[in-house]
């Protein structure tokens, strides 16, 4: 039997994936965003609107079954009022309102960042949260809302995804394949040898509508099952592309410098997870998932990288939206490492 889906964020780049598997599934769909999509699809309603507005949340969630949360600032946002007013004060508005309307199912995308620097992997959904910058404790926070709603009677499901890859996704991993294009040398920070999991977005939305066909709360760690180092990844898509690129190592504390001090200054596209993050393992086991949602990710980390290139090289000349992560960025100094041998 058909539900209405709300997709919270339709309009951008995961939120978007989420609309046309719903439409696959024969569902009807609604999308809450700011922005309107490049193109609305037939039969999708669009309430335009900011998450942050209480009238506004509570028309987009009237007459919906199922609430699927995607809203967020992203780390590359770099703005600690925006963290805290769209991925807390947003979710509780969300929250408010899908309790209010009945909404049967509420399935919120969190992240990763929540776990921060693990002190052992892999990291499960027991694992004790200890995020390191302000994106993350905001998602944590939100999460706090989540379980709250919960304890009044929503039943809500959280999914916590590793970095999100799949054609259309452009973000910070736009300057990786501008490099790569170029047959520039990418960069690990020391040896690279710290294992490091993404997601397609493909398989992360089969998690999330898999997760509200489930009755009860409960939360999720999604991740790929054939992944490895960040140097085996890089080195996969670099022999893919064939353009001479290579992978190449930078020494760990000057290379963290240099990132927070460009990006201070805005002369590069870094927020402070990037480098944190960027050199430290981190994979989930993702049983719970596999075993409770009957879930299996179907693509590698090798697999989704190159599908990501290959996408970005097909479009790469088109506009910038609205979305982080559907957009290039700007290389800033970063540009200056193209020309290196």
């Amino acid at each position: 039997m058909a539900r209405t889906f709300l997709v919270t964020g339709g309009s951008g780049y995961f939120g978007g994936v989420l609309v046309d598997r719903c439409l696959e599934r024969g569902d009807q769909v609604r999308i809450l965003d700011v922005n309107a999509p490049s193109e609305l699809r037939d039969g999708v309603d669009l309430v335009q609107g900011d998450v942050r507005d209480a009238d506004t949340v509570r028309a987009a969630c009237d007459g919906v079954d199922v609430v699927l949360h995607n809203i967020a600032q992203v780390p590359l946002a770099r703005d600690r009022d925006l963290f805290w007013s769209v991925n807390v004060s947003g979710t509780a508005q969300v929250l408010v309102a899908a309790r209010d309307a009945g909404v049967q199912k509420v399935v919120h995308t969190s992240s990763s960042a929540v776990y921060g620097i693990p002190e052992a992997n892999p990291v499960t959904e027991q694992t004790k949260p200890r995020p390191l910058e302000a994106y993350g404790r905001a998602k944590l926070e939100a999460e706090a809302l989540c379980a709250d709603a919960t304890r009044s009677g929503l039943d809500v499901t959280i999914i916590r995804p590793r970095t999100i890859l799949g054609h259309g996704r452009l973000g910070i991993m736009s300057a990786l394949y501008d490099f790569v294009a170029a047959g520039a040398p990418v960069y690990v920070l020391g040896s690279g040898d710290n294992r490091y999991q993404f997601v397609h977005a493909d398989d992360l939305a089969d998690a999330c509508l898999r997760a509200a066909d489930r009755a009860g709360p409960a939360a999720y760690n999604v991740g790929a099952t054939e992944f490895g180092t960040m140097r085996e990844t890089l080195e996969a898509l670099v022999e893919s592309a064939g353009t001479g690129s290579r992978v190449r190592s930078l020494p760990v504390g000057p290379a963290r410098v240099a990132m927070r001090a460009a990006s201070l200054i805005g002369a590069a596209p870094f927020a402070p997870y990037h480098w944190l993050l960027y050199s430290e393992s981190l994979w989930f086991d993702t049983a719970r998932a596999r075993n409770e949602l009957d879930w299996s990710p179907r693509l590698s980390n090798a697999q989704m990288i190159v599908e990501s290139y290959e996408w970005y090289l097909g479009h790469r000349d088109g506009e910038a939206t609205g979305s982080h992560h559907q957009s290039p960025v700007r290389l800033g100094l970063l540009g200056l490492l193209k020309r290196l041998p």
